[in-house]
């Protein structure tokens, strides 16, 4: 008698923009979900303002399609591939599509500032392993997410200075935030040890979501 499949489950990990998710979700050799490439398009009317300026705010969660991220993880959940958007954060564009493979893998990482938005609702449909939010020093985030957004051309270089100080001041609301929302703050040892427990089976979510 053959033995029951092994449903596949999401790790969520958000932190502040900086924090080190890309990297360290790669170190698990687990298959990655990239939530960023779910951003609105810069031409997308609801696109959410910085108060009292012009910039796009790009760190709220209204400047997110969570729907559609959702519905990635869910399909992933359930058939091991789905079709994802292929985001150019540059031009703040979607320039491409493609399939997401995980083949039988009964876990996978989806990483991005937003995560934690959608940690009740994975729960809710029985999609959730765990949920992490990488927390550090704020000044250490500065400095690292200033030299990675530059090196890669994200923005403009006063834009990247705007927006970095700004992180910097809010990031300690921002994790406050993300923890409320259900995911567990921790540093990056921490986080690579409850990953290990989530693929060996071992994880449960003890801590129950807000509701």
């Amino acid at each position: 008698m053959s033995s029951p499949a092994i449903p596949t489950r999401v790790v969520l990990l958000t932190g502040p923009s900086g924090s080190g998710k890309s990297h360290l979700a790669a170190r698990t050799g687990l298959p990655v979900l990239r939530l960023d490439d779910f951003y609105k398009e810069g031409d997308d009317p609801s696109l959410p303002l910085v108060a009292g300026s012009t910039d796009i705010d790009w760190d709220s969660a209204d400047s997110w399609d969570a729907d559609a991220a959702l519905a990635a993880i869910a399909e992933l959940c359930r058939t091991g591939r789905t079709l994802v958007p292929v985001y150019d954060l540059a031009s703040s564009s979607r320039v491409d599509r493609e399939i997401l493979h995980i083949e039988r893998s009964p876990l996978f990482v989806a990483e991005g500032i937003f995560a934690a938005d959608i940690v009740a609702r994975c729960q809710e449909l029985g999609l959730l392993a765990d949920a992490l939010c990488l927390r550090g020093r704020p000044t250490t985030t500065f400095r690292r997410r200033l030299v990675r957004d530059v090196r890669e051309g994200r923005k403009s270089v006063p834009f990247l200075l705007r927006r970095g100080w700004r992180l910097m001041r809010a990031e300690r609301r921002i994790v406050a935030r993300q923890t409320a929302l259900g995911a567990h703050p921790c540093g990056k040892q921490e986080a690579l040890g409850r990953l290990a427990a989530a693929a060996a089976g071992r994880c449960r979510r003890g801590t129950p979501v807000p509701k």
